[in-house]
């Protein structure tokens, strides 16, 4: 017994490692199953949010109960969901619409409201507040308010109509679109003042909303002498190709007694000032706008004896996109039946580009002088008020009130004059207020829906002078053959000055003194050349150019591609007027190629191998279009932007200014630059080269450095600058939905300066052409797709013909889905 007492008791070390074990064990299960319920949990939210996607798909067949309905209203959706609307009443069909404008398009409608009145905080938070106090010093909610309060009872009954029929749509829908369960918020009923809301938002992308243009030229005039101002600041080009009258010319080259670089002290320092920037290797500025192409050909010069129209409008391209295809059938006043076909803009009632049968009808943006900016005259004894032709009067004061969503609102102080909003000082630091048609109810009006009954070019261009829209280029046909233009939407008449830069009204001598009477308004009616084109570029000149103003008009090269484009063809056809639309030759580089070639001399190639290869590339790739495949292309534009901007800079002083704090040259500054190196004054040649040799291959070596540092120059393709980036929203918030919500990247030809205007993100919004009385035989084309749902079939139904440009029809296909609005609910 004691020997086995005196036995070591075993070590008792193995418990020790098995606990350990059991422990991790445990843990494992435990972490095993807490993956397992995250991953359940993930699924479950995933189906659950995937449940909900499929709920908010808008109903596309069957039968809904419609309050308000005077009768049953059948909509035909074809294969690429593009309805037509069969309804007894004009209200009907409104009603309809906007029930299918809610169906596929709520949160688009609901960011256009929200951007024009300053909301959006309201739904995404603080990121946007700064956005929202920028555009509530014009008040648009308050002003849509009056617009509707002042509307006749017809059109206040047609607003209410599609209002009801938007949140009828909206409240019809299994579950609310999925942007709003992102965002966490609920979708508000929408109100008729949001359909305003929704022209204002194209007021704010079409216009000069903050008087940008005019203070910068502002900067010019009080910077620089009077024949260097007017040099810079030209208001055409040779390039230009008006409807009436010639190009301008460009004045000569100022002497070196006016301004001479070369000079110590030449060159004044110009004040930071504008947003807008001077050009980097391969710009994110250049003289691109936001315009749109269109034009008419009279029934003499077409192969089947009838007019034809055609109309792109440039806008930046989203998902979704701006429009909204739709064909409406319903009575007309005469008995009959009015088809009209053409796109909408989701947030309103009416039809804004297209044809009902007799007359079509299409826009591009005027680039006329719609605002001005104010200098105000204060006395400093008398703190508070202002000077006006009646004398001293108090600025009134308004506050308003941002709400944020997950913070407190802010409050914003908007200060007004009697011509408009109190905004920044300039650059002397004299206050001034901001004068823009779109603070005026009168501008803005439901007229255009009398295009619904127009037949004749002279009854549309009657609706398109009374109506109240962001001022647009207007062009029309009709059925007879005939041809016209005009402008669409109201025009201040200034009095007293040209309006170009800030000026004082404080005497009455300037002034805007009410609106000019349709009879008044600029317009071309059957011109002996059977044609008219514009494409924001001047279109008219003399007495007609001083009554619409100059807001900054295109370079008139794409204007004269076009003009030319249509003096070339024999009987035009639809399909020449898609090829015109299409036509991506780069004619107004190739002086600038031929330049960059005599540039790249043997001497200065020997200087510098990448030189050398720049020459080949541009000599051998040049396809004389913007190609994807060119990279002589990308190279020659970027070669001429690098020199406008060195260029410009060292003009206004701006060398010791950051580059992102510069401003840059007026869209013509082609005229100036062109006669500058071609001429090539030594006293405007930046006193840092001896040569203005040595000043354009500075800019060709900006070039060559700056796509050097991204590989190997013959990869620098211009299809890899001009790959579309047309994205959702949400997807820039929120990256990973990028994959699902945006459109596949694609390289695509087409430049700003040519009709196929092209670019990353922006582009033709739409194409078209038609022939009124015979829509059968047009042409429509539409980016990503009719629906904003990212389940729909028609999420990019179509977008693949505008890639590529192939013809589809203007009039919607044949009947995939019916469904039928009924009166009751």
């Amino acid at each position: 017994m004691a020997e086995a007492f005196s036995t070591p008791a075993p070590v008792p070390a193995p418990l020790p490692a098995r606990r350990p074990r059991r422990l991790l064990r445990r843990w494992g299960v435990g972490l095993t199953i807490l993956l397992g319920l995250l991953i359940l949990a993930v699924v479950a939210g995933g189906l659950w949010f995937r449940s909900r996607m499929e709920a908010s798909l808008p109903q596309l067949a069957g039968e809904r109960a419609i309050a308000g309905l005077a009768a049953a209203v059948e909509v035909e959706r074809d294969a690429l969901g593009v309805p037509t609307v069969r309804a007894a009443s004009r209200e009907d069909a409104a009603r309809a619409l906007g029930f299918l404008h809610a169906q596929d398009r709520f949160f688009q409608m609901d960011l256009l409201r929200r951007s024009a009145a300053g909301e959006l905080a309201e739904m995404v938070g603080s990121a946007v507040v700064e956005s929202d106090r920028e555009i509530r010093l014009h008040r648009f909610r308050h002003v849509a308010g009056r617009v509707v309060a002042q509307a006749t009872p017809e059109d206040r009954a047609f607003l209410q109509a599609y209002t009801e029929g938007v949140n009828v749509g909206l409240s019809a829908l299994g579950g609310k679109p999925f942007e709003y369960i992102l965002l966490g918020v609920e979708p508000a009923p929408w109100r008729p003042e949001d359909s305003i809301l929704a022209v204002f938002a194209m007021f704010i992308d079409l216009q000069d909303e903050d008087g940008s243009n005019e203070s910068e030229l502002g900067f010019l005039h009080d910077t620089l002498p009077r024949e260097m101002y007017d040099f810079l600041s030209l208001p055409g080009t040779e390039w230009d190709a008006p409807l009436v009258g010639e190009p301008f010319a460009v004045p000569p080259v100022p002497g070196p007694e006016v301004f001479d670089l070369r000079k110590a002290g030449a060159a004044r320092r110009l004040p930071k000032a504008a947003r807008r920037v001077a050009p980097y290797a391969e710009p994110a500025w250049n003289e691109a706008v936001l315009g749109s192409n269109n034009w008419a050909v009279a029934g003499t010069h077409t192969a089947h004896g009838g007019a034809l129209l055609a109309n792109d409008m440039h806008l930046g391209i989203r998902v979704p996109n701006t429009w909204y295809r739709a064909s409406i059938v319903r009575p007309d006043r005469a008995g009959g039946t009015l088809r009209l076909t053409g796109v909408t803009l989701p947030g309103t009632p009416s039809m804004v580009v297209g044809s009902n049968g007799h007359v079509a009808w299409g826009f591009t943006n005027t680039y006329g002088d719609w605002s001005d900016v104010i200098l105000l005259e204060v006395d400093p004894r008398q703190p508070g008020t202002y000077r006006t032709p009646a004398g001293l009067k108090a600025f009134r004061t308004v506050t308003e009130t941002i709400r944020v969503k997950g913070d407190g609102p802010v409050s914003l102080e908007v200060k007004e004059t009697i011509w408009g909003p109190v905004i920044e000082p300039d650059h002397r630091g004299r206050p001034r207020a901001f004068a823009w048609t779109a603070h005026h109810p009168a501008a803005v009006n439901l007229g255009i829906q009398g295009m619904e009954a127009a037949r004749t070019v002279d009854e549309a261009m009657a609706v398109a002078n009374r109506s109240g829209i962001p001022a647009q280029n207007f062009v029309v046909a009709d059925a007879t053959g005939r041809i016209g233009w005009t402008v669409m939407g109201r025009i201040p008449r200034r009095v007293g000055f040209s309006g170009r830069i800030p000026t004082s009204w404080a005497d009455g001598s300037h002034r805007w003194d009410g609106w000019l009477a349709p009879e008044e308004v600029p317009r071309v009616v059957d011109p002996p050349s059977g044609r008219i084109w514009t494409a924001n570029a001047r279109v008219v000149a003399g007495e007609a150019l001083a009554k619409l103003g100059d807001g900054g008009y295109d370079l008139g090269a794409r204007s004269r591609q076009i003009r030319d484009g249509l003096f070339a063809l024999g009987k035009a056809t639809p399909r020449d007027m898609l090829a015109v639309q299409l036509d991506d030759r780069a004619l107004f580089l190739e002086r600038w190629r031929k330049l960059l070639l005599d540039t790249l001399t043997p001497e200065a190639v020997a200087a510098d191998p990448r030189r050398s290869e720049l020459r080949r590339l541009v000599e051998t790739t040049w396809t004389g279009r913007a190609s994807v495949d060119s990279v002589a292309y990308r190279m020659v534009r970027s070669f001429r932007l690098n020199l406008a901007g060195q260029v410009f800079t060292s003009l206004t002083g701006q060398w010791d200014t950051p580059q992102e704090e510069r401003f840059g040259p007026t869209r013509q500054f082609e005229g100036w630059l062109w006669r500058l190196v071609t001429e090539r004054p030594v006293h405007l040649l930046d006193s840092k080269f001896r040569s203005w040799d040595e000043q354009l291959l500075s800019a060709v070596d900006e070039t060559v450095d700056f796509f050097a540092e991204r590989g190997k120059l013959a990869d620098r393709t211009w299809g890899e600058r001009n790959t579309t980036s047309f994205a959702h929203p949400l997807s820039a918030a929120v990256p990973f939905l990028g994959r699902w919500l945006d459109v596949p990247a694609r390289a695509l030809p087409g430049d700003e300066n040519m009709p196929r205007f092209q670019g990353p993100s922006d582009g033709a919004s739409e194409r078209m052409v038609v022939s009124p009385g015979a829509e059968e035989s047009g042409f429509f084309h539409m980016p990503v797709g009719q629906s904003g749902h990212p389940l729909s079939p028609y999420y990019l139904a179509g977008h693949e013909a505008w890639e590529r440009g192939e013809p589809a029809p203007f009039l919607p296909g044949p009947a995939e889905h019916r469904l039928r609005l009924v009166p009751g609910g």
